[in-house]
């Protein structure tokens, strides 16, 4: 039997593994803050394709090796949609930087599997976030290895230029402009503040050429009643 392109079977790189993005309303917060500000970041670069709960196939033909990290971030390909990760019809570049949020969900065994994947396929970056116990760990690729960054706290990630404080509460990520990564929410009303002050300033401009229009009809009127009395508005100067 002749086996054609028609007959022939076909590989089928999966884009959804029926399983929600995130098991909760923290781990998903976090994930989008992180992937929504990092965007912002790098909305100018159009060789920085960055996505969420996306599948990366490093292998063609075969399906089966797969990851969806919570956010990754891919630098030499361009920005645009993708129904998967694709990474042999990329040129070939792996996702350099990758994130994982932590939910009670996540196990051991998974995590430690993940984080071979990682190493195996070519990250060089690796951070794993635990809201529910405020815990940061971070991997840098040493040649052939993903090693722990022993200082964490106040580190700064090579490819990215973003640093990473942990308080006493919570992880902040900070632009090396000092920009602070912040909620959708957070961002929101940041803008609808910028709108209120810049309304009120529009306001307070008007009413001060308002002002400025009325001293000035002022003075034309008394120069014009000056005038109609004979006098010489010059003269008195």
């Amino acid at each position: 039997m002749v086996i054609t392109p028609n007959t022939a079977s076909q590989v089928i790189y999966l884009e959804s593994d029926g399983q929600p993005m995130a098991d909760n309303t923290k781990q998903f917060r976090w994930i989008v803050t992180i992937k929504e500000n990092l965007e912002i970041f790098f909305t100018s670069q159009s060789d920085v394709f960055i996505a969420g709960d996306l599948f990366w196939y490093p292998v063609e033909g075969n399906p089966n090796i797969k990851q969806a990290p919570d956010i990754l971030v891919v630098f030499g390909r361009p920005k645009g949609d993708r129904g998967s990760y694709k990474q042999f019809e990329e040129d070939n570049i792996p996702p350099q930087v990758v994130f994982e949020i932590l939910s009670p969900g996540n196990t051991t065994k998974e995590m430690a599997k993940k984080l071979l994947f990682y190493q195996r396929y070519g990250v060089e970056e690796y951070y794993i976030y635990d809201p529910d116990r405020n815990e940061l760990t971070g991997f840098l690729r040493s040649e052939d290895w993903l090693q722990e960054i022993n200082q964490i706290y106040g580190w700064t990630s090579p490819r990215l230029g973003i640093r990473f404080q942990l308080t006493p509460q919570t992880l902040e990520i900070y632009r090396l402009d000092g920009y602070k990564f912040l909620t959708p929410v957070e961002l929101d009303q940041i803008r609808t503040q910028e709108r209120q002050r810049a309304e009120q300033e529009r306001q307070a401009k008007e009413i001060a050429l308002q002002q400025l229009e009325e001293e000035r009809q002022r003075y034309q009127d008394l120069l014009t009643r000056l005038q109609e009395r004979g006098i010489n508005p010059e003269q008195l100067f």
